[in-house]
């Protein structure tokens, strides 16, 4: 595999620091608290195998206030990486996480150990202390298996002061992009670029050039690119989605405000 993981750079409380860890997962600090977004940090997905190392290791990581998960897909919801990181928080704070999961998922994550787990639908918020979250719309399906899908999906919105940053989860190029800039209008906003070929793919996941139409509905001021280069899903080339991102960002002038992180990597917003 290649990458080699490095120990994340740690935020004050008062800025917005977003660590990539690879794929969809990050570590988001917000509001002084520690929350991971999709955390998988598994080597093997039942027949799909790694290709690039997750950035952070668990045992790197500080103890973690919350867990986000935007659906029950075994590369966004890895059961073993969830009971790794409860423990993990749990050793070194003698407390467990909060989890926080779509309606009709809560069943998979409530017997890991989470102080508790909280179920939102679309358009719906919790609070974590100060940092208010609220569940997006998404383009996409929840089923893990072939019979549940009554399983919710969608995406992250996180609010604290000034602070604002958006996990869209998997979803294809819809205008609900256009919504959630207009009634929640992210800074920051964590948009997917892999697994869209074949074409027929794109109903469910964005390419490169969907993901920058969306960051422009979105009016955000940055865009982080996640879901490319770890898990092989479709038929592009693993090397394929970023600089086709970067190529399609310039020729608009949005070229620096794309925020492309390695495996491993953080980026403070003051």
């Amino acid at each position: 595999m290649q990458g080699v993981p490095q120990k994340p750079l740690l935020a004050k409380p008062e800025e917005l620091a977003v660590t990539f860890i690879g794929h969809a997962s990050f570590l988001i600090q917000i509001g002084g608290l520690k929350l991971l977004v999709d955390p998988v940090f598994a080597t093997r997905l039942v027949v799909i195998r790694r290709v690039r190392r997750p950035g952070v290791l668990i045992r790197d990581l500080p103890p973690i206030d919350a867990v986000l998960l935007t659906h029950a897909h075994m590369d966004h919801l890895n059961l073993p990486s969830l009971r790794k990181i409860v423990r993990h928080t749990f050793r070194m704070s003698g407390r467990s996480p909060v989890a926080v999961v779509p309606e009709g998922v809560a069943d998979l994550v409530d017997k890991i150990g989470f102080e508790s787990v909280r179920s939102l639908r679309p358009w719906s918020t919790c609070k974590l202390r100060q940092v208010e979250v609220t569940m997006t719309p998404a383009q996409h399906w929840g089923a893990r298996m072939l019979r549940d899908s009554h399983r919710g999906f969608g995406g992250y919105l996180l609010r604290s002061g000034s602070h604002s940053v958006y996990h869209s989860g998997d979803s294809g190029y819809f205008e609900g992009f256009r919504e959630i800039g207009e009634r929640l209008a992210p800074r920051v906003a964590l948009l997917p670029i892999g697994a869209y070929k074949p074409d027929s793919f794109r109903r469910v996941h964005t390419s490169p050039e969907d993901a920058l139409q969306a960051f422009q509905d979105l009016r955000a001021e940055f865009m982080v690119p996640m879901h490319y280069g770890t898990f092989r899903l479709s038929e592009e080339e693993m090397d394929e989605p970023l600089p086709r991102l970067m190529k399609a960002a310039t020729e608009v002038g949005l070229q620096q405000r794309i925020q492309a992180l390695r495996e491993g990597d953080t980026t403070i917003f003051p």
